[in-house]
């Protein structure tokens, strides 16, 4: 099989990070590099033993010996390249983020689809190795279903040389309202925060900065679409603190927190903490892993799934859809922090995204869960005929999983209501099992649930939520009240 002819397209300090994947591919080659500088095209060609030189990057694309194009320029050039060499008919990594609105990447993705040839958006983040192993015990199972993630950034001195001509343009993104760590770097978070849990739903943020120039501090807080799910970034810069790395001059440290554990990611770019770079607390003890750390490696990861999705072995990760994702999240983090408000992803792409937003925040304030309540309530008296045997089918809904470590005996004492007569339980957890016995209170119950039929028929039929009737008088609960919410998790109350 032929090698892959890839040609870079811009051959900046990032560059360097992304050249590697390629020095130990044995199924794709650096074959040509372009830079406007005609320097630093020529020296790239000398170091990596590329076959052509070009500082046009049109001429590149036009070199029928070229099969794949890595774009490694500023953002605002993205989508002229990208067009240009999907109409050349090459295969396309493109450095993240993918443009700088949400209708130039409209505009690139018209221009890849039907092209038949591959088209990713490189973050290498979601190919860091300890943020996929965190990923893999996720899925797994190993924390249960998360809950929260936590992500500390901080930046500062050291780190490795950034050319001029970097800054440059950096500065000139700033000035446009694209800053560097929120937006630029922020890509990369935010690509984990979805390549960990999931699509984000409402984000608010708050970016200041204390010299003018550098977008920090800031704190961006987010919502996932799948409940109660949260995240946050907390963004900081420390100008007179060293950053041990050998990349850029910041760090940054992830905890995922689960129903039933934490995974902590102590590094990323630097090395500011030691130690394990991935632990698991499983609600007993901390278990180690030392999957590699080296932020390079998220690269070259990076680099074999471009080349293995041009075999057609693998999806390209950022395809273009996922990629336009995580630019509407960083947009969407920019636009919450200028308008001083909460933002939904999806009111990026509304005609009218202030009414958007605002019938959210209606729909959200109806259905507030810790909201107050009146007390009283409808009658749940036409239920309680059922209270009896839906209490009986508790144990169809027992979660083993949810109960694990839990032993507890628990009195549900329902008193007549409607057509209902006053019946007695006894629930019984012990060793992952779950036992339902009818006609008496148990002994020395750590809980006894008092209610009438009605009321704790439509808590099962799920009319009415146990809080509330508790709010509402409706339900006592004796001894230790904090069993109630175990009981509600491991039987899906």
């Amino acid at each position: 099989m032929e090698k892959i002819n890839v040609g870079f397209i811009g051959c900046g300090r990032i560059s360097d990070l992304h050249y590697p994947g390629y020095k130990s591919a044995g199924e794709a080659r650096v074959y040509a590099v372009c830079d406007a500088d005609p320097d630093t095209a020529a020296a790239r060609k000398r170091q990596w033993k590329a076959a052509k030189a070009y500082t046009d990057y049109r001429e590149l694309l036009a070199d029928p010996a070229v099969d794949a194009v890595e774009i490694l320029t500023p953002h605002l050039a993205h989508e002229e390249q990208v067009i240009a060499a999907a109409a050349a008919g090459k295969h396309i990594s493109l450095q993240k983020p993918m443009t700088v609105s949400l209708e130039s990447a409209s505009r690139m993705l018209g221009a890849v689809s039907g092209t038949g040839k591959t088209f990713k958006v490189s973050d290498n983040y979601v190919f860091y190795p300890p943020l996929v192993l965190a990923r893999g015990m996720i899925r797994d199972g190993a924390i249960g279903a998360p809950t929260n993630l936590r992500i500390k950034f901080v930046s500062g001195t050291g780190g490795w040389k950034i050319p001029a001509s970097s800054w440059e343009w950096r500065v000139k993104e700033r000035a446009e309202g694209r800053p560097f760590q929120t937006f630029d770097h922020g890509h990369h978070l935010f690509a984990a925060a979805w390549f960990l849990m999931g699509e984000i739903e409402k984000i608010s943020s708050w970016i200041d900065s204390r010299d003018g120039v550098i977008d920090c501090p800031a704190l961006v807080q987010w919502k996932y679409r799948d409940g109660a799910t949260y995240g946050t970034c907390d963004y900081s810069h420390a100008p007179s603190m060293n950053v041990p790395s050998k990349y850029y001059a910041n760090d940054e440290w992830f905890e995922i927190t689960g129903e039933k554990g934490i995974i902590m990611v102590r590094r990323c770019t630097g090395n500011i903490n030691a130690g394990p770079s991935l632990s698991l607390f499983n609600g007993r003890s901390w278990k180690n892993y030392n999957p590699p750390s080296d932020w390079g490696a998220g690269f070259i990861g990076s680099t074999k799934n471009f080349i293995a999705a041009i075999r057609g072995r693998e999806e390209p990760l950022l395809s273009g859809p996922q990629a336009y994702g995580i630019l509407k999240i960083d947009l969407a983090v920019q636009r919450s922090s200028r308008l001083r408000r909460a933002v939904y992803t999806d009111e990026m792409e509304r005609t009218f995204p202030a009414l958007y937003a605002w019938r959210m925040r209606r729909r959200e304030i109806a259905n507030d869960p810790l909201a107050p309540k009146k007390a009283g309530g409808g009658s749940t008296a036409r239920y309680a005929p059922q209270a009896a045997e839906l209490t009986r089918g508790l144990m169809a809904r027992y979660d083993a999983e949810a109960a694990s470590g839990w032993d507890c005996v628990i009195g549900l004492h329902l008193t007549a209501e409607g057509d209902a007569a006053e019946t007695l339980f006894g629930l019984y957890v012990r060793g992952g099992t779950a036992e339902l016995k009818e006609g008496s209170l148990p002994d020395n119950p750590a809980l006894v649930i008092r209610a009438g039929a009605g009321t704790w028929a439509a808590i099962l039929l799920k009319k009415k939520r146990i809080e509330m009737a508790l709010i509402q008088g409706k339900l006592k609960a004796e001894g230790k009240a904090e069993e109630g919410l175990k009981l509600r998790s491991v039987f899906h109350l």
